[in-house]
Parts: structure tokens; C-alpha cells; sequence
């Protein structure tokens, strides 16, 4: 299903934009009663690279918190400084600590100097909260695994749904997890690529659209979660219940922190085309980065001179509510039925099931 009238990239992804690589660890182990601390695992992470090495070659960043109960390390920073030089890592809630640190090893492996001559890196890492799937008091991803997958980080198609920093997550009482898409502008307004990537965790049976259809009322008694008695009943309130969404926006437009804040805010009109209000006990936490704009370690600034023509930055604000929009279905849809802890089964939303109630 194609949102919008931009076309997308040849991936439909992040990775269109020229340099973006990205990189995933998955993690499913067990099944059956949920022993603390050993499992059943139903979790990973998913890293997120602007160019090659990220620590030299800066890119302009800016952050944007549409709810903010959860956790974006780094953001105070990249706002303030106006770039971004480690990579992105999403993850779960109770694994932001180990991801940390596995983004620092990475970094130092690459760049002996940190902490000696050179300066000390504060790691974006973004969660989402996976506990009921997963057990999450684990903390099943490794320092090793995030630098495993930052190692093998690339451009080009990569899988989605539930993979990643996705494997263990729900949207809108279906399966949910890790979904992205793309839009190229026309020549006449720069040829330039935006690409968005999501993890899903948001999001009520009873809010989702899907290009303006009410799918989730229509499907209220079908297709729904299981809760076997030794889970307990589903939550109701906090977290595990209203969830969240990180989204990321990469372009190759070249722009500043100032503008990227404005990109990263029209990620919120994308969110809400798919129904979600963005509940109090949610955490959406939105980047946005430019890798055009580049702030290189060894001083000044690099790349072509910033985009200020209005029509264009309007077309950009279009392109990343579309692709915002069509990487949260995207991640609905490539989610594929899964059993957690405790017997807990999500399943994944056909498109071959709600297909018809969009020609309707």
C-alpha cells in the first residue's frame, strides 16, 4: 500500500539515503513459564549508522520528545551541540545499560584515543519496553552482540517486523516491531531522499487506521492477543500497556539542527494518521539527521550549502509524514504471529485481511 504521491527508494527504507547503514542482533530463546532472568527471549537491537564512522565525520542532528516516560540517551547532547557522532542503537527498556556499553567498546576499538587525547562519547540509545514477550529482566543483549552488529551494519535491504529491537514488541494489539520507508522529491525539488525507520511497541486495537480506515474497530474481535492463565490478564495501565514508538528520520538534504527538529516534528503527523494518541505512559522519542551537513572531528563544517528554499522544505515535511506513516504499517506488516513468555502469542496482521476493507 503506497502513502502519498512521492515515490519511494529502491529499498522503501532508511537505507536509501545514501551512506545509512543498518545493523541487527535478534535474540529467540525458549519458550514456556517465564523464569527471571534466563527467559523465555523474545528481544534484540537495531543499529542505526549515518555514514562509515560516525565519531569523525558528524552529521547534523536534532532530537524531538512528543511523550517523554522513556529513555533516549544522548539526546541532551546532540541537541546541544547540533550533530550526532555515535550511532543510533534501539533496544529494550532494562538493556539501555549494556547497549551503552557495547556502543563504547565499538567506539574505542575504532578509536584508541577516546578518553586519552580525544574526547568521550555519550551513546544515542533508545528503548521500547518488550516485558510480557520477553523476559526483560534478562538483559539478553550482550556489549559483544551491539558490537557484533554495528560491525555488520550496511546499506542495502535489511529485514523487518519482528527483528531487532522489534522482535519482542506490539502495535495496536497485533504483533508489532521494526518497520521503515522512503520517499524521493523530484528533481525540480532537489532529488532528495528521506528515510524513516520505527520501532513499534503503541497503540490500542481500537485506534489503529491504515490509510484513513478504521482496521483495528473493524478487526475488534479478531485476531486477539492471547493471555494464557498462567500470564495473568493483560496490563491495563503504565507502559507495558500504552507502549511507545522511536522513530528516526535520516535525509540527505543538507539542513541544521534547527530545521532537523522541524523534520522530526512532522513525524508526529505521521503517527497520527495511524490512529495513535500518544498515551500518557508512552514514550515517543523522535531524531531526525542530516548526512549531508557534516561536522568532521578535525574542525569546521562540511557539505553543500543548507537547504532554505521553502517549496523544498515543505516537500521534505511531506516526505517524512508519508514515509513515517507507511514504516509504522510497514512494521505491522511485516510482523509475523509470535509466542513469548508464559505462552503470550501476538499475531501478526495479514494485509491479505484488511486489503478488502481498504477497497471498501
Amino acid at each position: 500500500m503506497t502513502v502519498g504521491t512521492l515515490p519511494a527508494g529502491p529499498v522503501d527504507g532508511i537505507t536509501d539515503v545514501p551512506g545509512v547503514r543498518v545493523g541487527q542482533v535478534t535474540k529467540i530463546e525458549g519458550n514456556g513459564p517465564l523464569v527471571p532472568g534466563v527467559g523465555p527471549v523474545r528481544t534484540g537491537a537495531t543499529g542505526i549508522l549515518p555514514n562509515a564512522d560516525p565519531w569523525m565525520q558528524r552529521v547534523a542532528a536534532a532530537t524531538f520528545d512528543l511523550n517523554g516516560n522513556g529513555e533516549m540517551t544522548g539526546a541532551h547532547w546532540v541537541d546541544q551541540a547540533g550533530f550526532l557522532e555515535t550511532p543510533i542503537v534501539l533496544t529494550n527498556t532494562l538493556n539501555v545499560g549494556r547497549v551503552d556499553d557495547g556502543v563504547v567498546s565499538w567506539l574505542i576499538g575504532k578509536h584508541s584515543d577516546i578518553g586519552i587525547r580525544a574526547d568521550v562519547p555519550l551513546p544515542v540509545v533508545a528503548e521500547c519496553d518488550d516485558q510480557g514477550m520477553n523476559d526483560i529482566q534478562g538483559r539478553h543483549v550482550s556489549p559483544a552482540d551491539v558490537g557484533a552488529l554495528l560491525d555488520a551494519a550496511a546499506p542495502g535491504d535489511f529485514p523487518r517486523g519482528d527483528v531487532g529491537a522489534g522482535t519482542g514488541m506490539h502495535a495496536f494489539g497485533f504483533k508489532g516491531g521494526i518497520g521503515s520507508a522512503s520517499r524521493v522529491l523530484p528533481k525540480d525539488l532537489g532529488g532528495y531522499t528521506v528515510g524513516v525507520l520505527v520501532n513499534v511497541n503503541t497503540g490500542s486495537r481500537n485506534e489503529l487506521l491504515i490509510g484513513g480506515v478504521p482496521v483495528g474497530r473493524a478487526l475488534a474481535n479478531d485476531l486477539l492477543p492471547v493471555y494464557p492463565r498462567r500470564a495473568g490478564l493483560a496490563p491495563t495501565t503504565g507502559r507495558a500497556a500504552d507502549g511507545s514508538i522511536i522513530i528516526v528520520v535520516a535525509t540527505d538534504a543538507p539542513l541544521d539542527a534547527l530545521r532537523l527538529r522541524d523534520i522530526a516534528k512532522r513525524a508526529t503527523m505521521g503517527l497520527a494518521r495511524t490512529g495513535a494518541t500518544s498515551h500518557t505512559s508512552s514514550g515517543d522519542l523522535f531524531f531526525a539527521f542530516s548526512t549531508t551537513h557534516i561536522y568532521p572531528r578535525t574542525g569546521g563544517i562540511t557539505g553543500p550549502p543548507l537547504e532554505t528554499d521553502e517549496d523544498r522544505v515543505d516537500a521534505l515535511f511531506a516526505a517524512t509524514v508519508d514515509a513515517t506513516e507507511e514504516a509504522i504499517d510497514d512494521a505491522i506488516f511485516s510482523a509475523r504471529t509470535m509466542t513469548g513468555a508464559n505462552g503470550i502469542t501476538l499475531y501478526g496482521l495479514p494485509y491479505d485481511r484488511v486489503a478488502p476493507l481498504l477497497r471498501k
